[in-house]
């Protein structure tokens, strides 16, 4: 399994997305599965800062990723699944953010 570094609401936010993609989810299915509206999910997947971390967790439980801290770094695991690199998809989303 694949070890990610998360430092903002975006990256959590870009990891959510990807994963939802990969397992063949829409918004609208993984709402259903975590008990979360639609909406929820489209800002949470946006980056919103306001997310509520039970919500989080329960997102990414579902969607199989694994939390783990190693030491001072935190990391994150997720089911072979991804196929892409998850650090460049969070690049070029910082990068589309940027002015």
């Amino acid at each position: 399994m694949q070890q990610i570094g998360l430092k903002t609401p975006r990256d959590v936010g870009a990891l959510i997305k990807h994963r939802r993609k990969a397992l063949g989810l829409d918004q609208a299915q993984l709402a259903k599965h975590v008990g979360v509206s639609r909406f929820w999910v489209n800002q949470t997947e946006r980056g919103n800062p306001g997310a509520a971390l039970v919500n989080i967790l329960r997102t990414l439980s579902v969607l199989g990723v694994e939390l783990n801290s190693a030491g001072d770094a935190p990391a994150i695991k997720a089911a072979p699944v991804m196929t892409t690199d998850i650090n460049a998809i969070i690049d070029r989303a910082r990068k589309k953010t940027r002015p």
